[in-house]
């Protein structure tokens, strides 16, 4: 159970009606057609440090001109081999998963970490360190691309606390059960 004095561990993702985070290609453009950082800025409050893999961060890099606005705190990308080229507005970190999210918990203070790609929340799934899941599913259907979650990701069982509808996006809330 966490510790109510500090935020919790949170996966937030954007997700298609049939299941995709992104299209054929990586491709996120489809997600700006329906939402920005203003449609539920509650959560961009709430957060207080942002945890990405790097494949999700080298598709931000590519898409951020599209949505400049998002403000989540320190951002720290767990990587294998970090950019010959450093960025200057990032954390590099090659640690381990479970050192990875307390580094970047404790960037974040009392608000939450938000955790960004499909494949480091799955580790941090399996890993039990996920207090909550976000999703925001868009009115569109994209008939491939990455789905939610990647192959091999045994049950994990959510309790629904909360949904809110925002134009067409609807975003749901779930506790991870422990």
């Amino acid at each position: 159970m966490t510790d109510a004095s500090i935020g919790k561990v949170v996966v937030n993702r954007v997700m298609s009606l049939d299941g995709f985070i992104a299209g054929p290609g990586h491709t996120m453009d489809w997600i700006f057609e329906h939402m920005t950082s203003a449609t539920f800025p509650e959560v961009m409050a709430a957060t207080g440090a942002m945890l990405i893999g790097r494949g999700t961060y080298e598709v931000g890099k590519r898409m951020s001109d599209e949505n400049p606005d998002y403000e989540g705190g320190p951002r720290f990308v767990l990587t294998h081999r970090p950019p010959d080229d450093p960025d200057p507005d990032v954390t590099f970190l090659t640690c381990d998963i479970e050192e990875a999210v307390a580094t970047a918990r404790r960037a974040a203070g009392d608000k939450n970490l938000e955790i960004l790609g499909a494949d480091l929340a799955a580790q941090c799934l399996r890993r039990g360190l996920v207090d909550e899941i976000l999703v925001y599913v868009l009115p569109v259907l994209l008939g491939d691309g990455v789905r939610f979650t990647p192959p091999g990701l045994d049950r994990i069982d959510l309790e629904p606390y909360g949904n809110v509808q925002s134009g067409g996006v609807t975003m749901l809330r779930f506790r991870v059960r422990k």
